[in-house]
Order: C-alpha cells, then structure tokens, then sequence
C-alpha cells in the first residue's frame, strides 16, 4: 500500500528529501505522493521515511492502494532498474 498526504500538511518541506523513490512533489496545495514510485521504503529503510520526519503526522497509509511487502518490493526493483537505465 502506497503512503499520501492528508489535508494536514503544512508544507514544511522535511518529507520530499528523505523519499528514496522522488514519489514526494508540491502539488497545488500541499506535498502530494505518486502511488506508482512509493514502496513505503521497501528496498530502502525499514520504515518509511517521510513518516518519520513528519512533525504533524499526516502521512497515512493510502487505502486505495493496497499493496503486500512482495508487490512493493517488486515495484522497488522496477524503479531500480529503470533508475539504472
């Protein structure tokens, strides 16, 4: 499952750096994440990064986009290659 932004963002600016997939961008309004390049950090870190700096805990899970530790890892290795390309 894909992480997003809630309404409670305050644009702070601490998510988009950490984000090893460059899934984190400025949408109109507040930081939006790109379901397709987010693996919750699979491949990456332990926890998901962009959770973890977050001051004002808006970073959920994104129910629309359920995805098993073995679809994220896969999704990883995809961005990795086409990183590689």
């Amino acid at each position: 499952m894909a992480l997003m932004i809630t309404d409670d963002c305050i644009n702070c600016d601490v998510c988009e750096p950490e984000c090893p997939n460059d899934a984190i961008y400025m949408g109109p309004e507040i930081y939006e994440i790109d379901p397709n390049k987010c693996t919750e950090c699979v491949g990456h870190f332990d926890e998901p990064q962009c959770q973890q700096v977050c001051p004002v805990a808006c970073i959920p899970f994104n129910p629309a986009w359920r995805e098993s530790k073995d679809e994220l890892h896969a999704k990883y290795e995809r961005l990795q290659a086409t990183k590689a390309a």
